[in-house]
C-alpha cells in the first residue's frame, strides 16, 4: 500500500502539482480507492461468493447446512467484508489525523452491528433445526431462543457504548453492577419469563400442543407458543389468549396431556333417582328381568344366590324385610355395568364401574364412571349423550322414576 500511495504522489508531481496540493489531493484519491476496493469486495462476496457457498450447501446431501446457511444468513456474513477491508486500508488515507479515531469507532460498530446481524439469523437457524426434531419440537425453545438474543444484544450493546465512550467494556459492565437493581426493574418480565421457561422446561409442565386449561386468565385451548414474555392458547372458540409464563409456576393450571397420552378419556356424569321408586323384586319383575339379554345371567345367579342364604339361615319369605331380595335399583346398577362392558366404544381396560352416591334432598345419584376409548371432543360427547340417551329411556322399564324439580306442566296435571 505504501508504494500504491507514492505512485500516486509521483503522478501528481508528474501532472504539475506542487507539495501542498499533493500533501491534501493523495488522501482524498487513496480514500476513493479505498471505497472502490470496498464495493467490488463487497458486490463479490455478496453475489459471487455467497452464490457459491449456497451451491456448496444445496449440493451437500444432510439438510441443517440448508436451514443454518440461508440466502438471507449469507448475504449478511458477506456484508462483513466491506468495513474490515475499510478499517484496514483507512490509516493509508488519513494518516495521524483526528478523524481517523471517530471513523474506526464509526466502523467497528457497523462490524458489531452486521455481526449481530448475522449471529441472530444463525440461531435462528439453530432453533428451526431442534424446533423440527420429534422429542424437542413441542419443547418451549422459541423462549430459550429469545433469551440468547436477548443476552447477545445485551452485550453488543455495552461494546458499542464502550466504544462510543472510549472505555474498555469490562469495566462498563462492573460498572453496571451497581445498577443491577434497575435493570431488574426494567427487565423484570423478562427476567421471571426466562426463569419460569426453565421451570417450564425442566418440569416438563407445558410444552407447544398441550391442551391446558386456566380458568383465571379465561383460557381453555391449545398451546400454540411458548415466547419469552407470554404463553399463547388458542380457545376452542379460536380466540387467542396470552398467559404470562410466570403465572403458569406461580397459579395453578389443568394439563389434559396425560389424558390424550392414555388410552381412554374419564366420564364421570351421574343421575338422580327418585327414593320413591325403589322397591323389592317381586317374582313378575325377576320374570320379565330375566328376558333381557344383559341381565338374564346376572339375575338367575343372583336369586340362586339369594335363595340358598335364605334357605341356610331359615328365612320366613313370606314377609318382605325378611332375608335378602333383590331391589330394582340393584338390578339397574347390574345392567348398566353390563351395558358399559359391551360397549364398543367403552375401553375395558380402564376403569369402568355404576355406583350409587350419597342420597341428597334431589334423590339418589347413580354415577356412571367409565373411560371412553374416543379422546376427540366431538366423539366424546357424543358417546356420553348416546349412554345417557339410552340410560334414561331405560329407567321406566325397571319401574323407577327420575328424579326432577316440578314444572308448570306438573303442576297443571294437578289441577286437572
Amino acid at each position: 500500500m505504501d508504494s500504491f500511495v507514492l505512485r500516486i504522489k509521483e503522478f501528481l508531481e508528474m501532472i504539475g502539482l506542487n507539495d501542498v496540493w499533493i500533501t491534501k489531493v493523495t488522501p482524498f484519491i487513496v480514500l476513493l480507492f479505498i471505497v472502490l476496493v470496498a464495493w467490488i469486495a463487497d458486490y463479490i462476496s455478496r453475489t459471487l461468493l455467497a452464490s457459491v457457498i449456497l451451491k456448496i450447501v444445496r449440493k451437500t446431501k444432510v439438510e441443517w447446512d440448508d436451514i443454518l446457511f440461508t440466502p438471507r444468513t449469507v448475504s449478511s456474513m458477506c456484508r462483513i467484508v466491506a468495513p474490515v477491508l475499510i478499517y484496514l486500508l483507512l490509516p493509508w488515507a488519513i494518516p495521524e489525523s483526528r478523524y481517523l479515531g471517530v471513523l474506526n469507532r464509526a466502523l467497528i460498530i457497523y462490524m458489531i452491528v452486521v455481526f449481530l446481524t448475522f449471529l441472530n439469523h444463525f440461531l435462528s437457524g439453530i432453533y428451526t433445526i431442534y424446533s423440527e426434531k420429534e422429542k424437542l419440537k413441542n419443547r418451549p425453545l422459541k423462549g430459550l431462543l429469545q433469551t440468547i438474543q436477548g443476552i447477545v444484544i445485551f452485550i453488543g450493546i455495552i461494546f458499542i457504548i464502550a466504544i462510543l465512550i472510549n472505555k474498555e467494556p469490562w469495566a462498563l459492565l462492573t460498572g453496571l453492577g451497581a445498577s443491577a437493581a434497575i435493570l431488574m426493574l426494567v427487565f423484570k418480565d423478562s427476567i421471571m419469563g426466562f426463569v419460569s421457561g426453565i421451570q417450564l422446561t425442566a418440569n416438563n409442565m407445558l410444552k407447544v400442543g398441550d391442551w391446558i386449561s386456566m380458568p383465571k386468565y379465561n383460557a381453555d385451548g391449545t398451546v400454540i407458543e411458548v415466547t419469552l414474555n407470554t404463553v399463547k392458547v388458542r380457545n376452542w372458540d379460536k380466540t387467542i389468549t396470552t398467559i404470562p409464563p410466570y403465572a403458569l409456576v406461580s397459579d395453578s393450571f389443568q394439563n389434559w396431556r396425560g389424558m390424550e397420552e392414555s388410552a381412554g378419556r374419564r366420564v364421570k356424569r351421574s343421575i338422580n333417582i327418585d327414593m320413591n321408586s325403589v322397591r323389592f323384586c317381586t317374582p313378575q319383575m325377576l320374570e320379565k328381568f330375566s328376558r333381557v339379554n344383559l341381565l338374564k345371567e346376572y339375575v338367575t345367579h343372583t336369586e340362586k344366590v339369594l335363595e340358598e342364604y335364605n334357605e341356610e339361615h331359615q328365612i320366613d319369605d313370606s314377609v318382605m324385610v325378611n332375608g335378602r331380595r333383590q331391589t330394582n335399583l340393584g338390578v339397574f346398577r347390574a345392567y348398566l355395568t353390563n351395558y358399559l362392558n359391551s360397549h364398543p366404544m367403552v375401553n375395558q381396560h380402564m376403569t369402568c364401574m355404576v355406583r350409587q352416591l350419597q342420597p341428597t334432598e334431589r334423590g339418589i345419584p347413580i354415577e356412571l364412571y367409565f373411560f371412553s376409548s374416543e379422546k376427540m371432543w366431538v366423539p366424546y360427547e357424543n358417546l356420553q349423550s348416546d349412554v345417557f340417551d339410552h340410560v334414561l329411556a331405560i329407567i321406566p322399564e325397571f319401574d323407577l322414576r327420575v328424579f326432577q324439580n316440578p314444572s308448570g306442566d306438573d303442576f297443571r296435571q294437578l289441577s286437572l
